[in-house]
């Protein structure tokens, strides 16, 4: 009886140590690379120096690749005879960006490593805080330590990227399924304060929407028309390329971009959550943190799971 107390007891403490083992934590490389974090931060700041736009580009793919099966690089993976890439889903076909940097990034801190010790997951995650704080926005702690996915899903991104089109109802259970609440679909879709929309996604909004203000209407048609022009780009707010509180401020004027902007605020369930964090940036900064970190948490890979990639572009031979 003893004994089998004993074994018991070994397995429990087993356990708890692997999940320990596993868990995310923002020290995770302090002893592998103490100079990965500082080398993928400088190259941030430089690529948004170089092309403000960059920085948004950078914080979407992070939240397009966790919102597939979580937080794993599954979208950088380029397609192959065994790789349905996500790349070419249609929120990411012709739109998704920013791929070149993060390869610039992988090169640099395998190379500062000595070796593969960063993941491609890793990278996405801070390269997105590192943007949100290169264009004012603010800072969080990253938990590392995840893995990268050997599969991609063209198929799952099409289901699980929120559509630019959803009304509120369809936006509440999209993050739902998630693990997201209405307090993180509203602090997350805050990073609409930041890039732009190619003209394909709100043409419906511009030309059909009656909740829209009709000077911000006319404003986007004399760049969007009717038909073609579908890459033509609009800013998500009016101060696209800083990190502020101005994406709900449009909201209120009934000046949102996308369908998906609007229906925060349409008389629905999150109105008084857009109008604190139009009047509270303090509020909308510390809750969209905290929303990134709990995003960055889905479905992540660690342990013996997936692999570290040596080209974030393929699989590992």
């Amino acid at each position: 009886m003893a004994s089998h107390a004993l074994i018991l007891l070994q397995i429990i403490v087993l356990s708890s140590l692997a999940a320990t083992a596993f868990s995310l934590s923002p020290y995770y490389y302090k002893n592998i690379c103490p100079q990965a974090l500082p080398t993928i931060k400088t190259l941030v700041e430089a690529a948004v120096y170089k092309e403000r736009r960059m920085g948004a580009s950078l914080l979407r793919l992070h939240f397009h690749d966790c919102f597939v099966n979580g937080c794993d690089a599954s979208i950088l993976l380029d397609p192959s005879p065994t790789i349905d890439s996500e790349k070419g889903a249609l929120a990411n076909q012709n739109s998704a960006r920013g791929f070149e940097v993060i390869d610039e990034i992988k090169a640099e801190v395998d190379k500062i490593c000595g070796r593969p010790v960063v993941s491609c997951a890793d990278i996405l995650a801070v390269a997105a805080r590192d943007s949100v704080v290169a264009l004012g926005g603010p800072s969080w702690k990253v938990r590392l330590g995840r893995r990268d996915s050997t599969t991609a899903s063209r198929t799952q991104a099409d289901i699980d990227i929120p559509s630019p089109l959803m009304d509120l109802p369809a936006l509440i259970n999209n993050f739902r399924n998630q693990g997201l609440n209405q307090r993180d679909l509203v602090a997350l879709s805050g990073g609409h304060t930041i890039g732009f929309a190619q003209c394909l996604a709100f043409r419906g909004r511009i030309y059909n929407a009656t909740n829209i203000d009709p000077s911000f209407a006319k404003e986007r048609r004399a760049t969007c028309p009717r038909t073609g022009g579908d890459p033509t780009l609009a800013p998500l707010d009016s101060t696209a390329a800083r990190f502020d509180t101005a994406y709900f401020n449009s909201l209120v004027k009934q000046r949102g971009l996308l369908t998906s902007d609007q229906a925060l605020f349409s008389g629905g369930s999150t109105d008084n959550l857009v109008n604190t964090y139009r009047l509270y940036p303090q509020v909308f900064r510390k809750d969209f943190a905290q929303s990134m970190i709990k995003m960055g948490n889905i479905k992540y890979l660690t342990g013996n799971q997936g692999q570290i990639r040596a080209n974030c572009r393929m699989v590992n031979n």
